[in-house]
């Protein structure tokens, strides 16, 4: 988050854009539902994009990806849906809920956080097994617990959770809380909680890499402003900010 600070305080990119089309009004908002991983990029994003079409409002919808579809899928008012991984993406394709073809903006991997004084002694993807280790994971449904499942399975690492959260932010704030000695989160979760945990890498993290997907849904009341938001994210303005962020390039 103090990356992000820093990107908006040096000066906002007034950008031009297609969002403002005929069929849109000069005061439009849009409801973007993303995935709880991008809530401080997104955030920052959301704010450059208002600055370069005054008159439109972003709101956001933060979340697991898995229980934003099915939100999604239930008829809840949404224009633009950011995943963080395909296979959720793609369970809205196939309900024709997206109005264009999705595009990756983004991709990130895992990374352990512990308490800042990493009471534990975690210092390995192996030690998340041991007996005296609390860790908590999110639940195989939302996009960081896949990643997570297909870490064990090709790392050989059997881990046990005391829980297995909905969000990714829920899991690092048991971390936070000292409610766990550890738990599995993005690089860009643990960057943006600053000193209040200790990212550990672990090299088996690079086998799997989550991709981010974006699409405007066809269900918009709006939908060449949310055409729009969906193109700033892929663009250069939010590029800057995400990978500023520590995500990677799509």
């Amino acid at each position: 988050m103090k990356k992000l600070i820093a990107i908006i305080g040096a000066g906002l990119l007034i950008a031009t854009t297609a969002a403002c089309g005929s069929n849109d009004s000069s005061d439009t908002t849009i409801t973007v539902y993303a995935a709880a991983s991008l809530t401080d990029t997104f955030t920052a994003i959301g704010q450059e994009f208002e600055t370069a079409n005054p008159g439109v409002r972003v709101r956001f919808n933060f979340g697991g990806s898995s229980n934003l579809v099915a939100q999604i899928q239930q008829g809840a008012p949404a224009d633009v849906f950011a995943s963080a991984n395909p296979e959720n993406m793609t369970a809205a394709t196939a309900d024709d809920l997206t109005a264009t073809a999705p595009v990756d903006f983004a991709t990130n991997t895992l990374q352990i956080a512990t308490p800042p004084d990493n009471p534990a002694g975690i210092t390995t993807l192996a030690d998340l097994a041991r007996n005296d280790v609390t860790v908590v994971l999110c639940a195989p449904a939302v996009p960081c617990g896949a990643a997570a499942v297909q870490i064990e399975q090709t790392s050989g690492v059997a881990i046990d959770p005391v829980s297995e959260e909905q969000s990714v932010t829920d899991v690092l704030n048991k971390v936070i809380t000292g409610e766990a000695d550890a738990g599995l989160v993005y690089v860009t979760d643990v960057d943006s909680a600053g000193d209040s945990v200790l990212g550990i890498e672990f090299p088996e993290t690079s086998s799997v890499v989550n991709r981010y997907p974006i699409a405007p849904l066809a269900g918009s009341d709006h939908a060449a402003t949310a055409q729009a938001f969906a193109d700033f994210v892929a663009g250069p303005a939010g590029q800057r900010i995400l990978q500023a962020a520590g995500f990677g390039a799509p």
